[in-house]
């Protein structure tokens, strides 16, 4: 489609943003707002536009709305604006009006559709030997196999118990005769009785035998399909890994300084080394692409929502959102090099308590995950200064029930898990208390010179642990008293009065780390700046590093980590 078909003129008076929009955080510019009713009207006037969002409901076997997304953009002293739809709409991504897909993966004839193909078909060969009347034949013959076996030795060995009560009525009668008595018919009549005995047990082995070899017969008929099958399924696997890879690097996303990388090269450098699902498809990639291919100048951007909501995301019809995180963030990290991007609203000075800024590490529908910084309250306290859990509420406004999984210091820096429902709440919460989640703390400890630790040394803690009452919120270790607290350390280094130190909760406490460091029956060094167990400092120099966990709704065990900023 031609380029001035995707350029669409606004005109207006009003006075462009000094800096590109913050795309994880943000307030649509006046600009971008008005370009994106002149959207919705399209939308809404067009009956195509109803078919094709109708269609793609019913592919998707849901009634999930879309999200669009607006940039303004400057060519030639002209201001306009391009517009785009994240994924397909009725299995397109070429509707007029819209800028296409970085790459256009819906080519009939092309690579990707091609071998998508090929994998549909071997999908069509392994169901048709799952239901082959070969296989059934097999499976059936398998079984009735082992039915006969089990049947033919429970019958043997009920014959066997049998003749055992027969045989001890047998051995009774011989004990009611003197011993001088038919001495040799004894004898005889023992002998008799033993070799029976023996006789029926070797017979039921060979009879476990000879059905063995029957069953291990017809499984390896069965072994014949099903290794068939599982060679076409493995060869399947390895072609859509093959595929997903290929497709990840023919994405090749420019910023604002023309440098051009992949999905594969982008997300190589994140916690989860390979690009998710749908990468690249979302609308601030696909727009800023355009852009930069067509020599447009980025102005500002917004997205919105246009129908209902997904039944596993709350999203409102016409609301702004920002960027998607997990897809987008490191995408857009890379795009928007070489463009004076405005700064996080939410970020501020944390030691005035205002806002400051709160990285995400990871975000979807049911969770996220952020980096704490040291003087950021993890939950609202008594004074006015911004905890993750206010920054978390006004970021995902509709997420319900409880959001705070867990907790860290005001003064620890690290890894916090958010929930975004009340029933992921409630599984996380689980995996804490059953201490299913794994973590892993840095921290730099006072050690006064002292010769206390050697480098490579680890070892476990185990002080238990309460709070002093007349010092709160000061804690105290307490053998009679106090409540299981286990850490494990590993010495990382030993510098002069420092050290630094992996400390691996297997508890929760308040403040265990620092009382298992500081405590003479623990580390003896407190944490470096730790104003409550040692003394005061800079900062507290203790950081959540990494946090292990299972997805409570894909199932998936995830890592993050957040490396300490010392």
């Amino acid at each position: 489609m031609p380029e001035n078909e995707r350029f669409h003129p606004l005109h207006t008076g009003m006075p462009l943003p000094e800096k590109f929009t913050y795309p994880f955080c943000y307030e649509p510019h006046p600009l971008c707002i008005k370009a994106a009713t002149e959207l919705q009207k399209l939308i809404m006037s067009g009956e195509c536009w109803q078919d094709a969002m109708r269609q793609e409901s019913l592919r998707k076997e849901t009634d999930d709305g879309k999200m669009f997304g607006v940039l303004i953009v400057e060519k030639d002293g002209r201001t306009g604006y391009l517009a785009a739809y994240s994924g397909q709409i009725g299995g397109r991504n070429d509707w007029p009006f819209f800028v296409p897909a970085v790459f256009d993966m819906l080519n009939p004839d092309g690579y990707f559709k091609v071998r998508e193909k090929e994998i549909t078909g071997i999908n069509r060969t392994v169901n048709t030997l799952l239901d082959s009347e070969e296989r059934k034949a097999a499976v059936k013959a398998l079984e009735l196999e082992r039915q006969k076996a089990a049947d033919s030795i429970a019958a043997y060995k009920a014959r066997i118990r049998e003749a055992k009560a027969e045989r001890d009525a047998e051995r009774k009668s011989i004990g009611s005769m003197q011993p001088e008595e038919n001495s040799a018919e004894r004898c005889a009549l023992e002998e008799r009785l033993l070799n029976e005995s023996r006789f029926m047990k070797a017979e039921l082995s060979r009879m476990r035998k000879r059905h063995a070899g029957l069953i291990a017969a017809r499984a390896d008929e069965l072994k014949v399909i099903d290794e068939r099958i599982e060679e076409l399924r493995h060869h399947r696997r390895q072609m859509s890994d093959d595929l997903q890879n290929w497709l990840f690097s023919q994405f090749r996303m420019l910023n604002a300084r023309g440098k051009c990388r992949n999905l594969c090269d982008i997300f190589a450098d994140t916690v989860s080394l390979v690009p998710p699902s749908g990468a690249g498809e979302c609308c601030a990639p696909k727009l800023l692409q355009y852009a930069y291919t067509h020599g447009m100048r980025p102005v500002c951007m917004a997205e919105f929502w246009w129908g209902a909501s997904p039944k596993t995301e709350i999203r409102h019809h016409l609301h702004y959102y920002p960027a998607c995180s997990g897809k987008c963030k490191p995408i857009l990290s890379h795009m928007l090099q070489g463009l004076d991007v405005d700064t996080d609203p939410q970020a501020s000075d944390s030691i005035t308590g205002k806002r400051t800024r709160l990285e995400t590490v990871y975000d979807d529908k049911w969770l996220c995950i952020v980096c704490k910084p040291a003087g950021m309250l993890t939950v609202p306290g008594r004074n006015d200064r911004t905890s993750v859990e206010d920054i978390m509420r006004e970021r995902f406004p509709d997420a319900g029930g409880p959001m705070i999984v867990h907790r860290l210091d005001m003064d620890t820096s690290g890894l916090l898990v958010v929930a975004k429902t009340k029933d992921v709440h409630k599984m996380l919460q689980e995996q804490f208390e059953t201490r299913s989640v794994r973590k892993r703390y840095i921290a730099m400890v006072d050690t006064g010179g002292k010769t206390v630790l050697t480098p490579n040394a680890k070892g476990t803690i185990r002080l238990p642990m309460r709070a002093d009452p007349l010092d709160r919120p000061r804690q105290v270790v307490d053998i009679e008293k106090g409540k299981t607290a286990v850490t494990d350390y590993h010495i990382l280094a030993v510098d002069g009065r420092t050290a630094r130190v992996a400390l691996y909760p297997h508890t929760g406490r308040t403040h265990q780390l620092r009382v298992h460091c500081a405590h003479a029956s623990g580390l003896g060094a407190p944490i470096a700046g730790d104003a409550l167990y040692g003394r005061k400092g800079e900062r507290l120099f203790l950081h959540a590093e990494r946090i292990e966990l299972t997805h409570p709704a894909t199932g998936e065990r995830m890592v993050f980590e957040r490396k300490p900023e010392f």
